[in-house]
């Protein structure tokens, strides 16, 4: 595993860095963003590092494709089913208003009030049913998403997290109706408790999976054909790395992936230089991240850096 390459395609930008670690040799490239289609940028890029694509070794790749589109507000079109009477908790939020108990504020969720609809069905705190679930409910709610254009879909009931039956059944009777793969249930994002923190992440999935399983299927299919025999990896925000194959059904894990990789690598150097503490800048095209972090531990900086729970920096 000689000849690694890592990636990093911004909002105007796409770096790239090969290293060769059996003669020492490195190279770099940097050629602008292809924002109508990413993966030209990419694999012109590849070509400038001068090393053919059935070399590389380890291909590493970070994005801000998801982050962007997020923060742009260019994200899919999602719809979302949720427990009868419970539609705006993406929008009510959690300590998201200026006024705490007041009914003002400027939270716009990523999902549009009319593409929100409801199912009968509830479950209590402990996981026990309370109201069954409505199969026709939701036949009728997928149908009418699928009447109104929506890309991708959010199945997302009430303490989900304790029992998932209901959520489970309801993505069954979705995924047979809707026209793509996009169909994701809040419990197989993040299982976690509270209404709006699981829903807001699996509003961010819904939002960006189309965008960028889409664009990293692209880029990877046309590394295999000019020769790639491994598997591209893909940055994820927690400073992690999964297979390219994974990202359609982990998106949200790419949030912040670009910036993360940074933060690592500013760590690493900063430990070698003997400085403990350090603070670290990231300035892009579209956004700007900062964090300041401790270099002692690499699980306590992973831990920093974990966005596992997507919430008010996506708003």
């Amino acid at each position: 595993m000689s000849v690694s390459v890592g990636v990093d395609v911004g909002g105007t930008f796409t770096d790239f860095l090969m290293l060769d670690s059996a003669t020492g040799r490195f190279a770099t490239a940097k050629v602008p963003t292809t924002v109508d289609d990413r993966s030209r940028g990419f694999l012109q890029g590849i070509d400038e590092l001068g090393v053919p694509a059935d070399a590389i070794d380890w291909l590493v790749h970070g994005t801000t494709a998801g982050t962007n589109a997020v923060l742009e507000r260019k994200g899919a079109r999602a719809g979302l089913i949720t427990t009868r009477g419970f539609r705006d908790v993406l929008e009510l939020g959690r300590r998201t208003r200026p006024n705490a108990y007041g009914l003002s504020g400027n939270f716009k969720p990523l999902i549009e009030r009319r593409l929100r609809l409801e199912a009968t069905e509830r479950m209590d705190a402990q996981g026990r049913v309370v109201t069954p679930l409505s199969e026709s409910d939701v036949r009728a709610a997928v149908q009418q998403l699928i009447d109104e254009g929506a890309e991708s879909l959010v199945i997302h009931f009430l303490h989900s997290y304790v029992n998932d039956e209901h959520e489970a059944a309801a993505v069954r009777i979705a995924r047979e109706m809707w026209p793509n793969e996009h169909v994701i249930a809040g419990h197989e994002i993040v299982r976690e408790m509270r209404e709006f923190e699981r829903g807001s992440t699996a509003a961010i999935h819904a939002s960006i999976s189309p965008i960028v399983s889409q664009y990293i299927q692209r880029v990877a299919s046309s590394l295999k054909d000019k020769g790639f025999r491994n598997e591209l990896l893909v940055m994820q925000a927690n400073g992690g790395m999964m297979s390219s194959a994974l990202v359609a059904s982990h998106a949200a894990h790419t949030v912040m992936s670009g910036p993360a990789g940074g933060v690592l690598a500013s760590a690493e150097i900063a430990k070698a230089a003997g400085f403990a503490n350090i603070i670290t800048g990231d300035m892009g095209g579209t956004s700007s991240t900062w964090r300041s972090l401790s270099t002692a531990s690499r699980s306590s900086l992973r831990r920093r850096i974990s966005p596992m729970r997507c919430r008010s920096a996506f708003r």
